[in-house]
């Protein structure tokens, strides 16, 4: 190229439209570079997204597998519940509406004592 680097330092571009070209090579040349590092970063992002979802995929298979006894214990705790609630219900529990009960006998045996009028 015409305009090389002597000591650091771009010789000045002979006219506008090379200045012009000049800046937009360099311009491109920068997108293409971060374009490159852009994807770099991206790829390692997404490698930590896969390896995140297949770590979430089996902490919640080893979940569930540690779950499940826990869910026959708990099925046991309720059969054995449910069978004292049954042995319970079927002891006698105490009358319902025992006042009521004593004045409808003390009903039934003053209408029986009732004696006709003559």
């Amino acid at each position: 190229m015409e305009n090389s680097p002597v000591d650091g330092n771009e010789a000045p571009p002979a006219n506008w439209r090379e200045a012009v070209a000049d800046l937009l090579s360099a311009r491109v040349e920068l997108i293409r570079l971060e374009a490159k590092q852009a994807a770099e970063q991206g790829a390692r992002k997404a490698v930590v997204v896969a390896i995140l979802a297949i770590s979430a995929a089996f902490t919640w298979a080893l979940f569930l597998v540690g779950v499940i006894p826990l869910l026959s214990e708990s099925t046991g705790v309720h059969l054995f519940v449910a069978l004292l609630m049954v042995a319970r219900l079927r002891r006698p529990g105490s009358p319902t509406f025992p006042i009521t009960r004593d004045e409808f006998q003390r009903d039934r045996e003053w209408f029986k004592n009732l004696q006709p009028p003559e």
